[in-house]
């Protein structure tokens, strides 16, 4: 008979002793006391003051000089419509409105906006008073999981605001001329924002709808 063959592990004891075999193959010293190498403690995160405005109250914080602007608005201000998506500026599900234009707060350290006025999808509306683009994602359908639907909102938002101040994007036929509010132009500005459920023709009627209502 096997000698293994009264050993019974479930698929997670067994995903467990894995994982610690190799951390503890990783670790330098850690077959005996004769290898051990002394443990360098961490150097205390080096921190700093910042005050902004959020969706019209004022926050002063003291936080991690290394904190994203979407850490602190989740964690410290339990904002949480904001979504972490891919944490690489690559998704959009993080887009947040800051001094008027659009960013994604993954990217941007929290210290970098002292001073700054910042609205997130909570800023934007309520369920008591939609914001009109909101209104408009329900009425078309604009979202499936929803997830991502919180920064297409506030950059939807900010894309008609970019049009109507006459600034071009790569799909601009003439540079020195206001663009077009249209489809093309839609789609290009709304292209950093990905939604995995496909929900893009829906999210482009919603967007047209708003347009047409502020011309």
């Amino acid at each position: 008979m096997d000698e293994f063959s009264d050993i019974k592990l479930s698929r997670r004891e067994l995903l467990i002793a894995g994982a610690i075999s190799v951390t503890a193959a990783g670790v330098p010293g850690a077959a005996g006391a004769a290898g051990a190498v002394a443990a360098t403690p961490a150097a205390a995160p080096v921190t700093n003051k910042v005050a902004f405005q959020v969706n019209g109250k004022r926050h002063a914080l003291e936080v991690d000089t290394r904190t994203t602007l979407l850490d602190v608005l989740r964690e410290n201000l339990h904002l949480t419509g904001t979504k972490k998506g891919c944490d690489h500026g690559q998704c959009g599900a993080c887009t947040v409105i800051v001094d008027g234009r659009r960013i994604n707060s993954c990217l941007s350290l929290a210290v970098m906006h002292e001073g700054s006025d910042i609205t997130t999808i909570e800023g934007l509306g309520n369920k008591d008073k939609l914001h009109p683009m909101q209104a408009a994602f329900i009425k078309h359908d604009g979202y499936q999981c929803g997830y991502c639907t919180p920064g297409q909102i506030c950059s939807a938002v900010s894309v008609l605001s970019e049009i109507r101040q006459g600034i071009p994007s790569h799909v601009s036929a003439d540079l020195m001329a206001r663009p077009l509010l249209s489809a093309e132009e839609i789609r290009e500005r709304m292209s950093g924002n990905i939604c995995r459920c496909g929900a893009y023709s829906n999210i482009l009627d919603a967007i047209t709808e708003v347009a047409g209502s502020q011309a």
